[in-house]
């Protein structure tokens, strides 16, 4: 009896630690969420590098790995530095000069709805440009709004140079990486773990590459249909719809938005005419864009593609969203290698010729495998 209760005692004992350390660790991991979307992001532009890698090495076989992922990376970093040197403040000054027109803008919509015939819709639009108003209203800057402005762009900073750290240590010390893991894992299991690490690696890397083409592609169109209508911050506005591509799903009307409403405030005739290209863009973009870039780079069906967007937006919101596609890739990897695909799963195709072996003998009224026989009935006229 003592020996019993202290096996009881021992097992309770270890039923507890284990569940306290998976209460810690779900804990740990909920509030450094922030900190393993960072580095997930970073590792998917790891992924997306790492083809560049294999190519210049395969073109130049005397360069040792470590020289040829620094150029790769000093390419890409000089990418990025070019592109917040000669985009990103153009950028914000066109968002500044909107920012000051947005006072006259309210009071021509103002002008506006007071020549509108209907009470109730008038009374509506007022009230929607007031809202409008009282939210715009920038005044003098309080202390805690400067010191939380900077703080802000520190984190950001802070957020790129980490990422930009984790992507060159990626990409250095990735093969270690993955020799450190796989001596965890027992010998004739490593071959299969390796294969799907890779696998899970080469669909990321596709799906990166291929998404920032997209939004690459939509941006140089939209700033160049945007210029050639003569809309106000044109340059912003495709920066805008750029980055909403990037949105799963709801990306694209987010990014005509801004346009649509900059647009409006010139006149309908530009409303309309926005409104055409930007219909134009998403149709090149749906039928001849996304068939070429994105063939073969997830790999996963719509209906798994539109429950793991929707997951994933209400555990993490528009982040959770925008890594939830990946994530399921990552994910059907891993069940499919665990899948037995050597003895595949046959059809049970006995019960279905059964039932099609008993409708037959019910329609020539002949006996069924029971010994009964089945009288074949006219059909009422």
């Amino acid at each position: 009896m003592r020996h019993l209760l202290v096996g009881w005692t021992a097992r309770g004992a270890g039923l507890a630690l284990g569940a306290g350390g998976v209460f810690l660790l779900a804990t740990l991991l909920a509030s450094a969420l922030n900190v393993i979307a960072l580095v997930f992001i970073a590792v998917l532009l790891a992924t997306a590098l790492e083809p560049f890698v294999g190519w210049v090495r395969a073109r130049a076989r005397f360069l040792p790995r470590g020289p040829v992922i620094l150029g790769v990376y000093l390419a890409f970093f000089a990418t990025v530095a070019a592109f917040c040197v000669f985009v990103v403040p153009v950028a914000i000054g066109q968002a500044n000069q909107a920012i000051v027109r947005i006072p006259k803008l309210l009071d021509d919509a103002e002008a506006w709805s007071a020549t509108l015939q209907q009470e109730q819709l008038r009374e509506t639009a007022q009230s929607l440009i007031e809202a409008a108003r009282s939210r715009t209203t920038v005044g003098a800057p309080s202390p805690d709004v400067v010191v939380q402005a900077g703080l802000t762009a520190a984190e950001v900073i802070a957020a790129i140079g980490t990422t930009l750290a984790i992507v060159f240590f990626w990409l250095v010390g990735h093969a270690r990486l993955q020799r450190y893991v796989l001596a965890f894992v027992p010998l004739d299991r490593r071959r299969g773990v390796r294969l799907a690490w890779n696998d899970v690696e080469g669909r990321l890397g596709r799906w990166f590459r291929g998404q920032l083409v997209l939004m690459g592609a939509v941006g140089v169109m939209c700033g160049i249909a945007y210029v050639f209508l003569g809309l106000p911050s044109a340059l912003l506005l495709a920066l805008i719809a750029a980055l909403c591509e990037g949105i799963p799903m709801v990306g694209p009307l987010l990014g005509a938005i801004p346009a649509a409403l900059a647009a409006i405030t010139v006149s309908p005739e530009l409303l309309v005419a926005v409104l055409v290209v930007t219909a134009i863009i998403q149709i090149i973009e749906n039928n001849v864009l996304v068939p070429v870039v994105m063939r073969n780079s997830i790999g996963l069906s719509p209906l798994i593609v539109t429950v793991s967007l929707l997951v994933g937006a209400a555990a993490g919101g528009l982040l959770g969203a925008v890594v939830a596609v990946p994530v399921a890739a990552a994910i059907e990897v891993i069940l499919g290698r665990l899948q037995d695909r050597e003895v595949p799963v046959a059809q049970d195709i006995g019960a279905v010729e059964s039932a099609d072996l008993a409708n037959d003998e019910k329609e020539d009224g002949l006996p069924d495998s029971r010994g009964s026989r089945h009288v074949k009935r006219p059909k009422p006229a």
